[in-house]
Parts: structure tokens; sequence; C-alpha cells
């Protein structure tokens, strides 16, 4: 509340109105407002990052034998086996590493 107050002294003088003279449509001002804020903040943040997270999820989905992948902490290999939950990694000659499918970062070409 502090925060929109600080925001919008407007609303906030409205808020705090009171006497004969009050404030017709003060209430519904605020809640007009709250709801542009959390429309803003919907459109802003939360969208984009669900579509990256299904983008991600999609990726992850995808894996198979042969993939160029890179990991989270930077290891670059080529997927040997996929399992349910994790992959079987050659990151050089005769080198395997099991890693967990939530691990990969990227698909290289």
């Amino acid at each position: 509340m502090l925060f929109l107050m600080l925001l919008f002294p407007d609303v906030a003088h409205a808020m705090g109105t009171t006497g004969a003279e009050g404030t017709a449509g003060g209430g519904s001002s605020m809640l007009i407002m709250l709801v542009a804020i959390f429309a803003i903040f919907y459109f802003l943040m939360i969208r984009p990052e669900s579509k990256r997270r299904k983008e991600r999820q999609e990726m992850i989905d995808s894996l198979k034998r042969g993939d160029k992948v890179v990991t989270v902490g930077g290891l670059y290999g080529e997927i040997r086996d996929v399992h349910d939950d994790k992959i079987v990694m050659k990151i050089a000659d005769d080198v395997k590493v099991e890693v967990a499918k939530s691990s990969i970062s990227g698909v290289r070409q």
C-alpha cells in the first residue's frame, strides 16, 4: 500500500479524503489502478517467463542421441544415451559422464 502511495500520490490523496465532499469514484479508481498494475506485471514479467520455461522444456524433451549440448556448468559434449531424467554425454575420447537433463542449457550446431 505504501508503495502505491509513493508512486501515485493522487490516488493516495483520494483514498485519504473524507468529509462532506467525499470522493465520488475514489474506490473505483483504486481498483482500476490495481488492475492496471497487475496487467502490466503480467505482460512484462509472468508471461515472458512462462514462455521461456515452456521453450526450455520443449528443448529438453527433444534431446536425442548425437546432439551436441552444453551444460549449465559449461561442459560441452555429445549425447550418447537418453534416459528418463538423465543423459549420458561424451565429453572427450573414452570419457562419458551422466548428467541430469535439467542441467542442459542448450543444444549446439
